[in-house]
């Protein structure tokens, strides 16, 4: 069935955590899976902020060849949630501070992995298959990423800065992304869902009618 690019970059944004599979040094040939957070960037790309003696990490200095899957919550029958998952290569970069402040706005405690051996990793989709349900799902392909709409990183910062002007209590703001917000309310996180993709300037006037909604 045909998929909407959409609602897939909507889950990959909501979601706090994901298993990521990669590829077993020490046994070859055997996937390595393990639970790990998970920040996304403004091009929709999943982020890693990984210690340099994790398995993990040297799995995929060997071979960024990779596979990420996420859910969401869903307290009964795991086969009636949306679920994804992302097949692609994982390289380490230098990330710039635009970067490393959206990954600490999400995850406030890796402000202190910084200072130790911890380095950052992009992935680079190849394909990804969305499961929408029992009987609902299909695959999307690297050119669905190469096509999506997005922010820029200083978009994304100038538009944060504007909705301070506008800000709720209770209410703090994680990311925004052409298709969405993801923010706080009190301890729970939420995402804001565009009905469109959006850009900056749509979303600069849009944003003060928007936080009012946020609860």
């Amino acid at each position: 069935m045909k998929i909407e690019p959409s609602a897939a970059f909507h889950l990959l944004h909501a979601t706090p955590q994901a298993v990521l599979a990669t590829h077993s040094t020490p046994m070859p040939g055997y996937p390595y899976a393990t639970p790990i957070p998970l920040v996304v960037d403004e091009a929709h790309c999943p982020l890693l902020l990984v210690s340099a003696l994790a398995e993990h990490t040297r799995n995929l200095l060997a071979d960024g060849r990779a596979s990420l899957a996420v859910s969401e919550n869903c307290n009964a029958n795991i086969q009636e949630a949306a679920r994804l998952t992302l097949v692609g290569d994982f390289t380490p970069f230098s990330a710039p501070a635009e970067t490393i402040a959206r990954y600490c706005r999400y995850l406030p405690a890796a402000e202190q992995y910084l200072q130790l051996d911890f380095m950052f990793f992009r992935m680079h989709v190849e394909r990804a298959r969305y499961i929408a349900g029992m009987g609902r799902m299909g695959w999307l392909g690297i050119n669905d990423w190469a096509a999506a709409k997005r922010l820029t990183a200083t978009e994304e910062a100038d538009l944060l800065a504007e909705a301070e002007k506008h800000s709720a209590p209770g209410i703090r703001l994680l990311g925004i992304d052409a298709y969405g917000i993801d923010y706080l309310a009190g301890e729970r996180r939420s995402r804001w869902l565009a009905e469109a993709p959006m850009s900056a300037e749509q979303l600069a006037s849009a944003l003060p009618a928007i936080i009012k909604t946020l609860a």
